[in-house]
């Protein structure tokens, strides 16, 4: 397990399989997502940039939504990289990041994940993601907030998010 202090101690891959370091992303509010291309959530992809949209235009550097591309629920991102980032673009106009595939369960985690699973557990203290568009919110001092199930809509967070943003760092 990761002796990691926050959300800022971890660097996943870029979509080019460049290390990305969180601490980018230091004083913002951070909404992670685990993504998939084929999945019957895919369509929250809409949401996601809607939402993405709407607060960066009123919070250009508060706000920022990772997807994190996971092929373990029903093989349903089972393309490359590049497949997973020109279908994003291609059909959903997708603005905000989309990293390396990863995993979020299992031996071969990615240790971001590790980490937002034992920091905010699901329900009845289950850690392991359930399915694809799960959400965790990282506030701006780098700690889970919270989580939701994939059944939770993008437009449904933004009060919570704006809620988020609004507060000052410490």
């Amino acid at each position: 397990m990761s002796s990691a202090a926050s959300f800022y101690d971890f660097k996943p891959l870029d979509k080019r399989g460049q290390e990305l370091p969180l601490t980018n992303y230091r004083g913002m509010v951070v909404l992670v997502v685990n993504t998939a291309s084929k999945c019957g959530f895919t369509g929250q992809y809409a949401g996601l940039e809607k939402l993405y949209q709407s607060l960066a235009a009123k919070h250009p550097d508060d706000f920022v939504i990772l997807g994190f591309p996971c092929n373990q629920f029903g093989s349903q991102e089972p393309g490359s990289n590049d497949d997973t980032q020109t279908f994003c673009q291609v059909n959903y106009g997708v603005t905000f990041p989309i990293l390396q595939k990863i995993d979020v369960n299992g031996d071969k985690a990615a240790p971001v994940y590790e980490w937002l699973k034992s920091e905010k557990p699901g329900l009845l203290g289950l850690k392991r993601i359930k399915w694809n568009f799960e959400k965790f919110l990282v506030g701006r001092d780098g700690k889970v907030v919270n989580r939701w199930a994939s059944t939770t809509t993008p437009e449904s967070l933004e009060k919570e998010i704006v809620a988020e943003i609004n507060k000052k760092a410490e």
